[in-house]
């Protein structure tokens, strides 16, 4: 069983042409939809799944996450109702883990030919996209492989094929697909000046959301200033 967590950028996309171009059979790919993502991966998505189509492999199974209600419950959402910033902006991960492993990992622990593997003491082969250049983070992740008893992970870029982030961009190019952009929510505080100087002259209507968010934490907000961390993105890129 081998399953692929397609996170809508580069490095994903690159693993899912070279798994094709190396005779890699791929069973499942999901992608975790916070409600938040940028348009151009959203287009990228679907892009992407004509390209599987075309090469006879699975199209991408999107996930939400949901309440204990089974309601959509969206990153954007759930900084409204708890008057927050995503939680990357005070030094935590737990958008990811909740809006994106999270639901995935919930969508294969009920998926029927994960279950018959792990009925059989076996694991599951799950293909991780880390390049050449992302050493750390996959140092980081390889010692918590060992202790994992559902999920044997591999990093074809970096273990079997040495791709670099440029060597992605070339893969990606040679199959015929465009370039996916950065993957990132809207009012990711993680985001570099341009990126967010290009959302509000893109998408304004995005930008005036992730302006929202920010101003319905502002009373709450401690230690940092808004989604900038150190500043806020009204003051420093102005208010549509």
């Amino acid at each position: 069983m081998n399953i692929v967590s397609f996170g809508g950028g580069t490095n994903s996309a690159a693993l899912l042409v070279g798994l094709y171009n190396h005779h890699i059979p791929v069973d499942l790919i999901t992608f975790a939809d916070t409600g938040a993502e940028q348009p151009h991966t959203y287009q990228f998505i679907v892009t992407m799944n004509e390209w599987l189509a075309a090469h006879d492999m699975p199209q991408i199974t999107v996930v939400e996450n949901v309440d204990r209600y089974g309601n959509r419950l969206t990153l954007e959402m759930e900084c409204l109702r708890s008057h927050t910033l995503p939680s990357i902006a005070y030094g935590y991960k737990r958008c990811s883990q909740k809006h994106k492993i999270g639901p995935q990992a919930k969508f294969c622990n009920n998926y029927a030919p994960c279950r018959e593997v792990w009925a059989r003491g076996e694991r599951v082969n799950r293909y991780i996209g880390y390049d050449a250049g992302e050493v750390k983070r996959y140092e980081h992740s390889r010692k918590c492989d060992e202790a994992d008893k559902k999920y044997h992970n591999i990093y074809p870029l970096i273990e079997q094929w040495g791709w670099s982030r440029s060597d992605c961009v070339r893969e990606i190019a040679a199959a015929g697909l465009p370039q996916p952009g950065k993957s990132s929510c809207f009012f990711c505080p993680s985001m570099k000046r341009q990126e967010v100087e290009a959302l509000k002259e893109q998408y304004p209507d995005l930008y005036r959301r992730a302006i929202a968010i920010e101003e319905n934490a502002m009373p709450h907000l401690i230690k940092v200033k808004g989604l900038g961390r150190s500043y806020a993105w009204k003051e420093r890129y102005g208010k549509e």
